[in-house]
């Protein structure tokens, strides 16, 4: 079926990225070994498919101590907590996404896909599960490195307008939405590299 197809793909293309990525998260590796010390990466429980909690591991973006500091804060104020806390070096992994890169161990496990709904804390789950109940549908599928919903509009929409792309991809999941999806994504990550890079709109 499709998600056979799906998962070959994951497993295939995730060792690939990881490949041609490797000499990148190395360099990453050492920059915040030498700007920040250790830990090098967050790793955060997140909701998986079915409802299983997961390990996600990403370049660590904060200061370190910051999630202790950031634990009781909700909503806006922990946005704007957390934004105060992200190091330099931090910023420009997050504008150029590169902090994502070790989630391609989580694909090759079998956590995450590379495309599907973006993995979400459980606290911040429970709560939008009860203000959207169809929000459980979004567990059909694994979550993804990428998601329908950040392709299709970026990540400033409201949770409603997220869930209804996350929905269509998983009502409609294809092999050739999920090509068509990494590409767009591709091209996405292009332009906000170059735009961390270069400090303005690419």
């Amino acid at each position: 079926g499709v998600d056979v197809a799906i998962r070959a793909l994951d497993i295939s293309l995730a060792a690939l990225f990881a490949l041609v990525a490797l000499p990148a998260m190395v360099v990453i590796a050492a920059a915040l070994l030498l700007t920040s010390g250790r830990p090098l990466f967050y790793r955060g429980e997140r909701v998986g498919r079915g409802g299983r909690v997961f390990t996600m591991t990403k370049f660590r973006t904060l200061r370190p101590g910051a999630e202790q500091r950031l634990g009781h804060y909700l909503g806006p104020a922990l946005v704007e907590r957390t934004e105060a806390e992200v190091t330099r070096l931090g910023r420009w992994l997050r504008a150029t996404q590169l902090d994502e890169l070790p989630q391609f161990w989580n694909v090759l496990k079998g956590d995450m896909g590379l495309v599907g709904p973006r993995p979400i804390r459980p606290r911040f789950f429970e709560e939008l599960a009860a203000d959207l109940p169809a929000y459980w549908q979004r567990l059909v599928v694994r979550p993804g490195l990428t998601g329908f919903a950040q392709v299709r509009r970026g990540y400033e929409t409201s949770w409603a307008e997220k869930l209804a792309h996350d929905l269509e991809w998983v009502a409609d999941r294809s092999v050739l939405l999920y090509l068509r999806t990494l590409a767009a994504t591709g091209w996405r990550v292009w332009r906000q590299s170059l735009r961390g890079l270069l400090g303005r709109s690419a």
